[in-house]
């Protein structure tokens, strides 16, 4: 097998505000759309976020219904503190504040339109982790 990308798809109720979020405030962009259908990217990103409307027809009956629930897309970045303020900033509800784990990891998260929870990260393990 040779997997030539990635992806994540997200069953959501309104694609427009989730897709809107993460090109507002992640710099992502559609790279494709339709009726109930999102597909975004970053050069950056190494894979896709796709955001479908709950209820389309092409879903298989089981999950139709079903939310985005109970996931978390995140994404590692370089300056975990600068991208806490540029949110703050730009007036984003920072839904979880800014922790550190004994293990390293640093993250917060936020919340977009649907309730998809976005968190951001960064990994500073302790000497000889």
């Amino acid at each position: 097998m040779k997997i030539t990308s990635s992806a994540v798809s997200l069953n959501v109720e309104d694609v427009p505000a989730s897709s809107g979020f993460l090109v507002q405030h992640f710099g992502f962009r559609e790279e494709m759309a339709a009726e109930g259908f999102a597909s975004l990217t970053r050069d950056d990103a190494g894979m896709n976020v796709i955001f479908l409307r709950r209820g389309l027809e092409t879903l298989p009956a089981d999950q139709r219904e079903v939310h985005a629930a109970g996931l978390i897309l995140a994404f590692v970045v370089d300056d975990l503190e600068g991208e806490l303020a540029r949110l703050r900033s730009e007036g984003v509800e920072i839904t979880m504040p800014l922790t550190e784990e004994e293990w390293g990891e640093r993250a917060f998260q936020v919340r977009d339109p649907n309730g998809v929870i976005v968190q951001l990260v960064d990994w500073n393990a302790p000497a000889g982790a």
